[in-house]
């Protein structure tokens, strides 16, 4: 790897006045968060669905909550578990650091539900979640627009991937779901993250005319919301992106590409920063 790439992303990073960071599902894989790439990524991770012969697409179906809600709250209730116990990884403080350091305007943007940087410190109101949040909430139905924190506890039988708990709604008493963008989804109750869109586009706004670094952490190609998104940043003048990413790195110049893990590279960045060039030479 060119260490002056790594130099040249630092400089970018310490000139900006405005930092977005872009994650997708890479991002959480330094965490101890399983990798649902392909297939076979996610049944390494759900050996039981191997076994059912379901794929990631086919498991993560609304229609299971109608159908089956014990099936369908035995996969998310297992994945709310699972965040719920997970540590953050460094990244995310060194990404912290930089935005105190520089005095740098952020906001977040990630395809991911696990609330990770919410845990982190992020500021909640500078976090557009676009595929919402598995911590929250909602009917099935849904009989109301209303969204509500995902305060219930699940005890999952790995055997059969079912729970045993499985919310209901207060107003109806119909089965409740997470308030998740699932693959063919039509009752997906869309509000908070509206709201959140909102948001970063009145953030995008306010610093149309500054210098502004993407980072661009764990985004793959398979469902490229979050690579559209940050190109798309990036075609504007004052803005560069950083893409971290060890399996799809490609970028244009005069972007940044970095085929590596999020810690390893944010953590080279950060050495850079702390101790410049001119500093380490004396």
């Amino acid at each position: 790897m060119d260490e002056s790439q790594i130099q040249a992303a630092a400089e970018t990073i310490r000139n900006a006045k405005a930092m977005i960071i872009t994650a997708g599902a890479g991002m959480g894989i330094d965490s101890g968060l399983p990798d649902f790439r392909g297939d076979q990524g996610f049944w390494n991770a759900y050996p039981m669905y191997a076994q059912l012969g379901l794929s990631f697409v086919q498991a993560a179906n609304p229609d299971h909550f109608e159908t089956d809600p014990h099936f369908g709250w035995g996969f998310y209730g297992h994945r709310t578990n699972i965040y719920r116990d997970t540590v953050p990884h460094a990244g995310f403080r060194i990404l912290q650091e930089w935005i105190t350091k520089f005095g740098h305007n952020a906001f977040v943007v990630t395809s991911n539900v696990d609330g990770q940087f919410q845990k982190a410190g992020f500021a909640d109101d500078q976090i557009f979640e676009v595929h919402g949040s598995i911590h929250y909430l909602q009917c099935t139905a849904p009989c109301t627009g209303n969204i509500w924190i995902n305060d219930g506890s699940f005890t999952i039988d790995e055997s059969t991937m079912r729970s045993r708990d499985v919310p209901k709604c207060p107003r109806c008493q119909r089965i409740a779901r997470p308030n998740i963008l699932m693959f063919g989804d039509y009752s997906w109750v869309s509000k908070r993250s509206d709201r959140q869109e909102r948001h970063f586009n009145e953030f995008i706004y306010l610093n149309k005319n500054v210098p502004m670094v993407v980072i661009e952490i764990g985004a793959g190609s398979a469902i490229p919301t979050i690579r559209h998104l940050s190109e798309n940043l990036g075609h504007k003048q004052k803005t560069r992106v950083i893409r971290i990413n060890p399996r799809e790195p490609q970028i244009q110049a005069p972007h940044y590409s970095f085929a590596a893990g999020a810690v390893e590279i944010l953590s080279r960045i950060n050495n850079v920063l702390r101790f410049p060039p001119d500093c380490k030479n004396g």
